[in-house]
């Protein structure tokens, strides 16, 4: 231990002071390294971008369908009944719906219905009485969201929509008899709030008479928009 101890330390030969030496130039060396790193550090340029952007974050209300199945709604509209004419049709719709994409739907409307051609152009000729003018409906249909969505009103709120078909069976009395009616149409709805929405829709009411004195398929055309509640 003593020997090496002097041959590290003693100065009594060339090989120790050497060594001082290097350790010496080793620790300058090391010292002016992180200085001039340092130095290059603080000397570098800070970059900062030409167009700093502003990004604020969005609040968006969105209005969903309430946790309820139920709906119910009143809806207006026109309806085409076939060789009777355009006429203004009033109804009640009720709806439970199985899931976000599944429901079922009664309707029930009626209209008034006009004269058609050959009574107008007879004069006197009427096929109907004034009573047996009045059409009624009903129907239990089957309907299907195929193209969920939203609207955007400005920047800050966003309602729900759907866009869904429908189709089903149901009865017509119309000319003092009762006809059986099939009924197919697409609709759109927009949720106004989490209880509240507006539909748009129309329907192809079809059924069969004989009131012009041969049997035939006829198709009547109907257009409503309505409001209906959630509960």
């Amino acid at each position: 231990m003593e020997n090496w101890i002097k041959r590290i330390f003693l100065t009594n030969g060339r090989r120790p002071v050497a060594g001082a030496a290097l350790a010496c130039a080793i620790a300058a060396a090391g010292a002016g390294q992180a200085f001039a790193e340092e130095a290059d550090a603080e000397s570098e340029p800070v970059v900062k971008p030409l167009i700093e952007p502003e990004v604020t974050p969005r609040r968006v209300q969105e209005d969903l369908i309430d946790t309820e199945d139920f709906e119910v709604g009143v809806y207006t509209g026109l309806m085409s009944v076939e060789d009777f004419g355009v006429n203004f049709v009033i109804g009640a719709r009720v709806a439970y719906h199985i899931n976000e994409d599944l429901f079922v739907e009664g309707n029930y409307g009626f209209t008034d219905t006009s004269e058609t051609s050959y009574e107008k152009l007879s004069g006197s000729a009427k096929l109907l009485k004034d009573d047996e003018r009045d059409l009624t409906y009903y129907n239990l249909s089957l309907g299907y969201n195929i193209f969920p969505g939203e609207i955007f009103l400005g920047s800050k709120y966003a309602f729900n929509t759907n866009f869904y078909v429908v189709g089903g069976l149901g009865s017509t009395q119309f000319a003092g008899d009762d006809r059986l009616t099939a009924n197919f149409g697409w609709g759109f709805q927009v949720l106004g709030t989490d209880w509240l929405s507006l539909h748009l829709g129309m329907r192809d009411h079809i059924f069969d008479t004989d009131i012009l004195g041969e049997d035939k398929k006829t198709h009547n055309l109907e257009m409503t928009t309505g409001l209906s509640v959630f509960f």
